[in-house]
């Protein structure tokens, strides 16, 4: 089991190229198997979430190659295999999304319960939910998710909650159902648009991705088509955060700025020069120390819920008292008793987290409890005096790619050992 050592304090210096978007790649590799037909897909992050899935796609019948680390070639002609209950569709959230998809191409789909990070109660009633108004029987048996329909129809469809991963399911299987889908009170991420756009280059009808209604039309099949996934926006604010807690002067590249609204927002207010251009955003948070602010999470535009963690560590070294309401996931504090092992003051009731900022955190052994807790870990170490060892890296390596490289680069003391 692999283990981060991390030696600080570091003032990160330079710029880091922001890979592509983990929670795009992991909906448009699924959405790729709909066609039956050769799609290339680029600028995919190198990440245990990405080749989960490439390994799942292979076993179902695809052929795929990696034509780079970075570019994925699937030739889905040969899918003869509805049924997803591997070990790899078990290691991750995502997984869900082959639901949807095969549900759409084969109108029948048997799927592994979805794992991933354990932050709270996330079920799939919202997406079954859809299948059923277009005429899918569900049924769940051992684990297994199956779903069928001798017809999939378009209908009206409005969401309980704002909820990405049903929003873009429940897309994925009314692309190739007959007549009309509506879906209400969707959820907005650019991840949402993303997939809707590679749908749509393969020959969907999806109008007001980006919406809180979507319209999609269905079509009787798709084809084969080339696409480039959009910059991660949780990398970009991931590295954002970084910088600031460092004290550095970062260039983050490769990103949408629009995107960064809400953190950028939030690091303005708390005292760092953010400067935005075309592709790239420089942070700079060398003057002084910064200051006390209150975040609320929220669906996009709001402030993310997967920046929650990162954002706390900041905040545990920022000038006051801060607080943070957690909209989303009843459980997301979880990692909180790790950060108090490096010396943050934090208190949680309920979805409130109450810190008090300390002049500098402490070296410490920490774990990484799901995937953003993780790279909350590294962001806290990069500020603690002496020697932080992180635990279960497995759960930071779901979703960065090569954190440590891309941080050494910029002047942290970062190295990865194997236990």
């Amino acid at each position: 089991m692999d283990k981060l050592v991390i030696n600080g304090p570091n003032r990160l210096m330079g710029e880091v190229v922001i890979s592509g978007a983990k929670n795009a790649a992991v909906a448009i590799i699924p959405a790729a198997i709909m066609a039956d037909d050769v799609c290339k897909i680029e600028n995919l992050p190198n990440i245990e979430d990405v080749k989960s899935l490439f390994t799942t796609i292979n076993k179902i019948g695809a052929k795929c190659q990696f034509l780079d680390k970075h570019t994925l070639k699937i030739d889905s002609r040969g899918v003869d295999n509805i049924c997803a209950t591997f070990e790899e569709v078990k290691k991750m959230r995502a997984s869900y999304y082959l639901l949807g998809a095969l549900l759409g191409r084969y109108k029948k789909a048997e799927v592994a319960m979805p794992g991933g990070c354990d932050f709270g109660t996330r079920p799939v009633d919202l997406h079954l939910k859809g299948f059923k108004a277009m005429g899918a029987e569900v049924a769940i048996e051992r684990d297994v998710i199956r779903v069928w329909a001798k017809e999939l129809k378009g209908a009206a469809i409005y969401m309980d909650t704002v909820s990405v991963g049903a929003t873009i399911n429940i897309m994925l299987a009314a692309t190739l159902a007959t007549g009309t889908t509506t879906i209400e009170n969707a959820a907005k991420e650019p991840h949402v648009v993303d997939v809707a756009n590679f749908l749509n280059i393969m020959g969907a009808k999806i109008k007001g991705a980006g919406t809180d209604v979507i319209r999609i039309v269905g079509v009787e099949k798709l084809h084969g088509a080339e696409y480039t996934i959009i910059p991660d926006q949780i990398e970009a604010g991931t590295y954002m955060i970084a910088a600031a807690i460092s004290g550095g002067d970062v260039t983050v590249r490769n990103l949408i700025p629009k995107h960064m609204d809400s953190l950028s927002a939030k690091l303005v207010e708390m005292g760092v020069d953010v400067e935005e251009f075309d592709d790239y955003i420089r942070i700079n948070a060398t003057e002084r120390r910064l200051n006390a602010v209150s975040v609320k999470t929220m669906a996009y535009p709001g402030f993310p819920t997967d920046l929650q963690p990162q954002m706390a560590a900041l905040l545990a070294v920022a000038e006051g008292t801060s607080k943070i309401t957690e909209n989303v996931w009843e459980k997301r504090y979880q990692y909180t008793d790790e950060l108090k092992r490096l010396g943050a003051q934090i208190n949680v009731e309920g979805r409130v987290a109450i810190i008090t900022g300390v002049n500098q955190l402490t070296g410490a052994k920490v774990d990484a409890t799901d995937l953003r807790a993780g790279a909350a870990m590294v962001i806290a170490a990069l500020n603690a005096n002496g020697e932080t060892i992180i635990g279960d890296v497995k759960y930071i390596d779901r979703g960065y790619e090569e954190i440590e490289d891309k941080l050494n680069q910029m002047g942290a003391d970062i190295k990865r050992i194997s236990m």
